[in-house]
């Protein structure tokens, strides 16, 4: 399906551009949420007489999000979970999550604003990416951590889920006998020489 776009999106085309899309993607995407008409000669001369409106209006939205941005570009975010001992999140965390620490923050967004690729799964430090606007976006820190403490290693540089492990490695040694039956328990040989 033809499409001509009310705004840039991503991977698209910007203003104003006529692109062809599939059509589940213009039905069930950029029609609901008016980023685009149908690309048919009513709608063409529609967009021609109202192309300066729209545009304007665009270039509104973009600079509101440029002041917006100065707020929450950079912003680092701490955020304390339950995880395993290798660092593994019992849970994930969601934009959801996200957008209820940054209310706490002080800062007001959308969940649809925040763009995360995968949950977040591990502990460390995640840089997520928030668009403000189709041509406005800007990238906080969210540093996952199971106590504060481990939080500030973090924003330290410190690695805490690798020197995890590697203190856990080093922490016990098992007796290894290769003589020894599959099953057998260990013993002590002295003992077993003077029973």
């Amino acid at each position: 399906m033809d499409v001509i776009l009310l705004e840039r999106v991503e991977k698209l085309g910007a203003i104003g551009d006529v692109v062809s899309v599939k059509n589940g993607f213009a039905r069930n995407y950029l029609l609901p949420r008016k980023k685009a008409l149908r690309a048919n000669a009513a709608n063409k001369k529609v967009f021609e007489a109202n192309r300066a409106q729209i545009e304007a209006d665009n270039a509104n939205r973009k600079a509101e999000a440029q002041v917006a941005s100065k707020d929450v570009d950079g912003k680092s975010l701490t955020l304390i979970r339950q995880a395993s001992n290798v660092g593994a999140l019992y849970g994930s965390v969601s934009t959801r999550d996200l957008v209820e620490a940054l209310e706490a923050d002080g800062t007001r967004l959308a969940k649809s604003q925040i763009v995360l690729d995968r949950p977040i799964k591990n502990i460390g430090l995640h840089e997520v990416k928030v668009q403000l606007h189709p041509e406005v976006s800007v990238t906080i820190k969210i540093n996952v951590a199971r106590s504060p403490e481990e939080a500030d290693l973090q924003a330290q540089g410190v690695d805490v889920a690798a020197s995890m492990f590697e203190r856990e490695e080093s922490g016990f040694t098992e007796d290894y006998d290769p003589n020894a039956e599959p099953g057998e328990i260990a013993t002590d040989r002295e003992d077993e020489a003077q029973g």
